[in-house]
């Protein structure tokens, strides 16, 4: 090998050896860092002052419109049940069959006597206006007849009774005697109720010390009077979707509880709610301006007291200490911690840790965002 060849394979054996040497200190080309990933969505509502009606929720129970029970009114022994417990019957129906033969052989009697106390009186008639007869037989003759005709309409009215009819409309229960058994004998035995359930009660009670609140911040213009529907709310928390109407208040409160009783009417034609159910009822105190509502979702409790999560002007996440005051609906009405043109977060809490950049978005109720959906547990 010649001297040109030997240095040009030194040179190049040198510039691999620097290239390797390169790599390993870095000096050479590197791969891009990954991209930092985008903040993550969180649902926001922007706070607006405006006039909101206050609510206030309290228990109580559904109670039957009207309540009927079904009774024999004669003696005698059950032989046909006519109904299906527990279905819809109409005022008048024969619900039960009693053994009329006893009443019906009276009624036959009594119809022939008061019969042939009409054809006494007729035959009478002329004897009398001749002179044949005394107008004291007549007179015995005419008070025969009545009283004929009085047994005849009572064994007409127990031979009717041994058809027991629905006093009202409305939902019939299960019966309590079945066929072949003695009912009437000694008094008026119970055979079935009725309830009528459309429209449906809802009973409920008030504190006095807050009836006696509320009228005074309505006298002093704390409160605006309002002619809000009251609401009915489920177990499961919705609301029932026809609204109802506040039918009284008692006037005095209840010594031993120290509470106003209260009652409010619902339509039920689907038969949707049934007597004895709890539910909570939901109705108007009054209406105030220049409120500031967050639903009940964003506030939380830690140590400190209550709070909500806001989006500052950097987009980021801080917390913010608040004051509820009463409901309007399922919102809390805020009294102290935020301004109009905040944004509260709603949903996507779990992401959403104090100082963090997030992005936000208006939360729509009835979509489903994706702040929503990985959101799956309101806060608390």
């Amino acid at each position: 090998m010649n001297t040109k060849n030997h240095f040009l394979m030194l040179a190049a054996v040198a510039m691999l050896a620097l290239t390797a040497c390169g790599s390993k200190e870095g000096g050479g080309p590197q791969t891009p860092a990954a991209a930092a990933p985008p903040p993550p969505e969180v649902d926001v509502v922007t706070m607006v002052a405006s006039s909101v009606v206050l609510t206030q929720d309290l228990p109580g129970r559904l109670e039957a419109y009207r309540t009927s029970q079904v009774r024999a009114r004669v003696e005698g022994i059950v032989e046909k049940r006519l109904f299906a417990e527990g279905s819809d019957v109409k005022a008048g129906a024969t619900l039960f069959h009693l053994d009329a033969r006893n009443y019906q052989a009276a009624f036959d009697s009594a119809k022939a006597d008061a019969a042939l106390a009409r054809m006494t009186i007729e035959r009478y008639r002329p004897l009398l206006a001749a002179k044949v007869i005394s107008q004291q037989d007549y007179d015995l003759a005419a008070a025969k007849l009545k009283q004929a005709e009085s047994a005849l309409a009572r064994t007409q009215l127990d031979l009717e009774n041994t058809h027991v009819p629905a006093p009202i409309s409305g939902r019939i229960g299960h019966a309590q005697v079945t066929e072949g058994a003695l009912v009437g004998r000694g008094d008026a035995t119970l055979l079935a109720t009725i309830e009528q359930i459309d429209p449906i009660y809802a009973n409920f009670t008030q504190s006095g010390d807050d009836w006696v609140r509320l009228q005074q911040a309505i006298k002093s213009g704390k409160l605006k009077p309002t002619s809000a529907p009251v609401e009915l709310v489920l177990d499961d928390g919705s609301i029932y979707p026809q609204s109802g109407k506040l039918l009284f208040s008692n006037l005095a409160v209840d010594p031993g509880t120290g509470s106003v009783s209260l009652r409010a009417e619902f339509p039920n034609a689907k038969h949707e709610l049934l007597p004895g159910m709890f539910a909570r009822i939901r109705f108007s105190e009054g209406s105030v301006d220049d409120s500031i509502k967050v639903p009940q979702r964003a506030v939380q409790i830690n140590t400190q007291g209550q709070f909500v999560m806001v989006v500052d002007a950097d987009g980021k996440v801080a917390p913010r200490p608040v004051k509820i005051g009463d409901m309007a609906g399922s919102d809390f009405v805020i009294e102290e911690g935020l301004k109009p043109g905040e944004q509260v977060i709603v949903n996507g809490l779990q992401k959403a840790r104090p100082g963090s950049p997030v992005k936000a978005v208006q939360w729509n109720p009835a979509g489903n965002s994706p702040a929503s959906s990985a959101s799956a547990t309101p806060a608390k």
